[in-house]
C-alpha cells in the first residue's frame, strides 16, 4: 500500500511538532535537533518537517480527504485541538467538486485543507479568504489553494 509524504521546511521545530502532533492526533515517530517524522497509519502518510539553515520554508497548500462524515467530524476535531484559527467553509463548490471543507494554517503559514467529496461540479467554484489563516506571502505563490484577497489567482 502507498503512503503519502510530504515535506515541510519550518522555523520553529518544537512549535511545528506541537502543531502537528495535535493536528494529526499523535507524537512524531522520529525527533532529531532538526527534523521530525510521523508515519501515520490513518490516513497513510508520511509527513516530515525539517529546520535547515538556509533551506527554503513551506511547501504549498496540503490536504486531508476523508471518506465519510465521521471521519470529516474526527478531523474538524483535530484541526480545532491544533489551537490555531480555523475557517470552516462549510459545503462549498472547488476544484470542480462539492465539498465540505474547513481550512487551518500551522506555525509557518502552510495552509492545510480537510474535506469531504460529495459530488461533482461542472464549475470550478469559489475561493475562501484564507487571509485569517497565513499571511498573503504564504497563501500567495500557491498553485490550487484557495487564494488570499490579495494573492494572484490559482494556476490550476
Amino acid at each position: 500500500m502507498k503512503r503519502f509524504h510530504v515535506h515541510v521546511g519550518v522555523t520553529d521545530l518544537d512549535s511545528s511538532i506541537a502543531f502537528y502532533s495535535r493536528l494529526f492526533g499523535a507524537e512524531p515517530a522520529v525527533v532529531k535537533h532538526d527534523y521530525a517524522k510521523w508515519m501515520l497509519d490513518d490516513p497513510r502518510l508520511n509527513f516530515a518537517i525539517s529546520m535547515r539553515e538556509g533551506a527554503a520554508k513551506g511547501i504549498e497548500h496540503v490536504g486531508l480527504q476523508v471518506a465519510d462524515k465521521g471521519e470529516l467530524e474526527e478531523v474538524y476535531g483535530r484541526l480545532k485541538a491544533a489551537d490555531r484559527p480555523v475557517l470552516e467553509e462549510g459545503a462549498t463548490t472547488c476544484c470542480y467538486a462539492q465539498s465540505e471543507k474547513s481550512w487551518i494554517a500551522d506555525p509557518d503559514g502552510v495552509v492545510w485543507e480537510a474535506f469531504l467529496t460529495e459530488g461533482e461540479s461542472t464549475t470550478y467554484g469559489g475561493s475562501p479568504d484564507l487571509e485569517r489563516l497565513a499571511s498573503a506571502n504564504a497563501a500567495a505563490d500557491a498553485c490550487c489553494a484557495p487564494p488570499a484577497a490579495s494573492a494572484k489567482p490559482p494556476c490550476c
